[in-house]
């Protein structure tokens, strides 16, 4: 097996690898250093991918909030700091958030909470009020939203 790759050959391994799935720039600078590339030759190859449509940090973020959202069911926190840790810009940032139809939020959200509320079979009403907000918390969704979910709940069972 041949170690040695040439900027050639990672280019087209990068292109698949982008090709298959939506990649932030930190992935693809990562991979390229794994392959043992040296960082003119990453720059050259980045400039390329970019040109060649097959990385762009926009769609990445916009693919990323919506996949997250709907299929993890992450809250818009959860997201924006999970994309701040990959060193997307805030302006992508927001592009993405906006991405998430806030129909489609509140609806992930409540199909959530309600989720979550009936399975804690907590009879201490103070630890289950705690394990109900950071459970939704650790989702990533908005503090006021879970306060008001938590006190609907309550009234409805109280």
């Amino acid at each position: 097996m041949k170690d040695i790759i040439t900027p050639k050959e990672a280019l087209q391994k990068l292109e698949n690898f982008c090709a298959y799935q939506e990649r932030c720039h930190e992935e693809v600078v990562a991979k390229l250093y794994s392959l043992k590339m040296n960082s003119d030759e990453i720059d050259v190859i980045i400039v390329k991918l970019i040109e060649g449509n097959f990385l762009n940090e926009t769609r990445f973020a916009c693919s990323f909030a919506r996949g997250k959202n709907r299929i993890k069911h992450w809250g818009k926190l959860r997201i924006m700091n999970e994309l701040k840790a990959r060193k997307i810009s805030a302006a992508n940032i927001n592009l993405a958030l906006k991405e998430i139809s806030t129909e489609e939020y509140f609806e992930t959200f409540e199909n959530l909470a309600e989720r979550c509320w009936d399975n804690l079979s907590e009879k201490n009403l103070l630890k289950k009020r705690k394990k109900f907000c950071d459970y939704l918390l650790r989702r990533g969704y908005e503090s006021n939203l879970i306060y008001e979910k938590m006190k609907e709940f309550e009234e409805k069972e109280g």
